[in-house]
């Protein structure tokens, strides 16, 4: 992760085959890049919930009214609340690259 500002964008969408296709997709055919993902479903499976890890930039609110208008997506907000779990996912994961591999 860069020098840029970040935002989480969490999104709740329904869980079946394709969903985060359509959402990345989105983020694709504009050229705006997402720096990580973070997806998992809710408690009742038919739900899931997406956190992106994006830039912040001016697009950032297009970008959020074309995924409300996604058949799949019930609720997207933006919000640093969640920059933490990818500081802490980036850490483990490059303590973890470190490590060497034991046949």
């Amino acid at each position: 992760m860069a020098n840029h500002a970040h935002t989480v964008l969490d999104i709740l969408v329904n869980n079946h085959p394709g969903v985060m296709a359509h959402v990345t997709g989105l983020f694709s055919r504009r050229a705006f890049n997402v720096e990580a993902i973070l997806c998992l479903p809710v408690a009742d499976s038919a739900t899931s919930r997406i956190w992106l890890l994006v830039n912040e930039d001016g697009r950032l609110d297009q970008m959020l009214r074309q995924m409300r208008k996604l058949q799949d997506v019930y609720e997207v907000t933006a919000s640093t609340e969640y920059l933490k779990v990818f500081a802490d996912l980036t850490a483990d994961m490059n303590a973890e690259s470190n490590v060497p591999i034991e046949d």
